[in-house]
């Protein structure tokens, strides 16, 4: 998916730098639409280790091996969409605030007009969403969203629009009642979100 557009500034990064980005796509992907055929398969392929990390990766991997488009599509919707509602509302606004198009949407959309980043046309979500904001991320580290892509500029973004409410997001993903192949992606977003925490804050 491509909801952001801006000037591309490509930069040559470190390999850490790099699967930090990775894992934020990867957790974007998996947050703005159900999973196709093909996804499930790369899943599948995941491998793990014994870190809080390693652990979600293998459990995801274990569950994509046995779950369908179909069977992911219908839970993506319970979770996310419902009749009305889904069981969980992904935006800063509602976790800050209780409402959605709150502040922190405003605050958002300011930051991202002063970094040069805009939602593309035809994007319906308000742009505090989880998934876009795990785009935005990913594509400051890489610097195709954003030209001042170092660590600070990184830091500000996160500290600004994810550090407050991501980590209690995810829990309530690992833990949904509908969360059967999403309850890994909780985890692994969970666990990389305090691990994000952590290295920012001996920036």
């Amino acid at each position: 998916m491509s909801d952001t557009a801006a000037l591309q500034c490509p930069r040559s990064i470190t390999d850490e730098d790099r699967a930090r980005a990775q894992i934020y796509q990867l957790l974007a992907v998996l947050l703005s639409s159900p999973p196709s055929d093909e996804l499930l398969k790369g899943l599948a392929s995941l491998q793990g280790d014994d870190t809080p990390l390693g652990s979600a990766y293998k459990n995801l991997a274990a569950l994509a091996q046995r779950t369908t488009a179909v069977d992911a599509e219908q839970e993506f919707n319970n979770l996310f969409i419902g009749v009305g509602r889904g069981e969980l509302l992904p935006y800063a606004s509602y976790y800050l605030t209780g409402f959605l198009n709150e502040k922190p949407l405003a605050d958002l959309r300011t930051d991202l007009m002063a970094r040069g980043i805009k939602v593309s046309d035809g994007v319906k979500e308000p742009e505090d969403h989880i998934g876009t904001l795990c785009e935005i991320m990913a594509g400051i580290i890489t610097g195709e969203f954003a030209c001042d892509s170092d660590v600070s500029s990184q830091k500000a973004f996160f500290d600004a629009h994810m550090a407050k409410w991501a980590a209690l997001f995810f829990t309530d993903l690992e833990e949904a009642q509908s969360s059967v192949l999403y309850a890994p992606v909780g985890s692994l977003g969970r666990a990389f979100m305090a691990v994000e925490a952590d290295a920012f804050a001996i920036q």
